[in-house]
């Protein structure tokens, strides 16, 4: 048996694919392929965010293949099933939820309006696109959308938990409530905002921001207020209370 050539310099020759293609095209080829199916299968998950502005939290996936202009057995080339696109699409209006309250939370340089921000930021995703919204919450109990929405409140709690410890340190005190007060900020806003759609927005979202603001900062400015008495006279306050 002839042994394989080897090229001018010794070394063993480019490896060709079976039909005589370089594997670096074929790699191409499929890198090619990959990308243009994401952008269908993102373009299919936009026509679903618009089926369900349209016809609502109740939309099926007949009303989205029309949306898409396709038909149902192309959707299901892309999602195993309608769970599938609907974790997809909790994907995209979490992360609208965090495009418009992490700017927000970065933008402001003081505590109260600390607070205010994120409120106002969360409200305002709410109030832009409540059926998007009332969509993310009702499908909140499906596995794959629960754990969506839960890793979208750890990211927003951890950022602003992030702000609060620097605030916190800047003013000489204890960064160690940032965490516990960002995440029951997220839970408490979330909460309220869950009650408000769900109701209608029977509230002004100024006036609901100001009356959210007013509740929870009371309550941060009183654990600050606390941690700046020095520890014998908090010591001394406790003893009394007894």
């Amino acid at each position: 048996m002839q042994a394989p050539r080897k090229d001018v310099n010794g070394s063993d020759p480019p490896t060709v694919a079976s039909e005589g293609v370089p594997k670096a095209k074929t790699n191409g080829r499929r890198d090619r392929w990959a990308d243009h199916r994401e952008q269908r299968r993102q373009a299919l998950i936009g026509a679903a965010v618009q089926a369900l502005l349209r016809h609502g939290p109740d939309v099926d996936m007949d009303q989205v293949a029309a949306m898409a202009g396709v038909s149902k057995p192309v959707l299901y080339r892309y999602f195993a099933d309608k769970s599938q696109l609907w974790v997809a699409v909790s994907e995209v209006v979490a992360g609208r939820v965090v495009d418009a309250i992490a700017p927000a939370i970065d933008e402001v340089r003081e505590e109260r309006d600390l607070v205010r921000a994120t409120i106002d930021a969360y409200l305002g995703v709410i109030e832009s696109q409540p059926t998007l919204y009332r969509f993310l919450m009702r499908q909140s109990g499906q596995p794959g959308i629960h754990q969506v929405v839960a890793g979208t409140s750890r990211q927003v709690a951890a950022g602003l938990a992030r702000v609060i410890g620097d605030r916190l340190r800047a003013l000489g005190l204890d960064a160690g409530p940032a965490e516990p007060w960002a995440y029951g900020l997220v839970g408490f806003v979330q909460a309220v905002g869950d009650w408000w759609t769900t109701h209608g927005q029977p509230i002004r979202r100024a006036a609901l921001t100001d009356y959210l603001t007013t509740l929870l900062w009371s309550g941060i400015e009183g654990v600050r207020a606390s941690a700046d008495l020095p520890h014998e006279l908090t010591r001394a306050h406790e003893r009394i209370e007894q």
